[in-house]
């Protein structure tokens, strides 16, 4: 099991909790006076592969991180992404490398330049690209999108869900390459999940 915590890093026990371990190696704190600590990271979000549960992603306060081996180490997978900081990050059940972030300005904890953007790797992070059909752009566009408030369904292709911090929730049914507008006027939007009803 796995524990994510935010100040704290990534945890994982072998034994059922008896006994807890650090598994943060190669995750930077850039906050702090050691940019590679063995804890003190600041995990805001993580998934676990369905079909390989020894490979996890996590979107970071410093950096987006792939682990091949349950957490013993990481992989700097942010790439061509254009800000090391964001909360959520969700995956594609199907075709389980290729998972969506959303990173932001760290200052405004909104979106970076005018475009509100979901990025999408489909390589399990060697390369990502910008989604944004249908997504708002302009000066006075500053969304942010915290922890749990992205989710992907799982249909195939799968459908991927976007809350913001001001209130619209945007959809795409087919795999983030197209969106609509779903809700809008919301609270802060917290949390998303998607169920399937058949």
């Amino acid at each position: 099991m796995w524990v994510g915590i935010s100040a704290v890093g990534c945890m994982r026990t072998d034994d059922g909790g008896r006994s807890w371990g650090f598994v943060n190696k190669n995750t930077r704190a850039d906050f702090l006076p050691t940019r590679y600590p063995e804890f003190g990271q600041c995990i805001h979000r993580f998934v676990q592969h369905p079909g390989n549960p020894d490979v996890l992603y996590q979107q970071n306060h410093c950096g987006i991180y792939k682990s091949m081996n349950a957490g013993d180490d990481w992989i700097d997978i942010q790439q061509n992404l254009p800000s090391d900081f964001g909360f959520p990050i969700a995956l594609d059940v199907h075709n389980p490398d290729t998972v969506f972030v959303v990173v932001e300005d760290q200052n405004g904890r909104n979106n970076v330049d005018k475009q509100f953007t979901v990025y999408r790797t489909q390589n399990g992070g060697e390369q990502w690209e910008s989604l944004t059909n249908g997504l708002p752009a302009g000066p006075g566009v500053k969304l942010g999108v915290l922890r749990h408030a992205m989710c992907s369904d799982t249909q195939d292709p799968c459908g991927v869900y976007v809350g913001t911090n001001t209130g619209q929730l945007f959809a795409s049914h087919d795999r983030g390459d197209s969106w609509e507008l779903i809700a809008d006027f919301l609270p802060s939007i917290y949390s998303v999940t998607a169920t399937v009803l058949v």
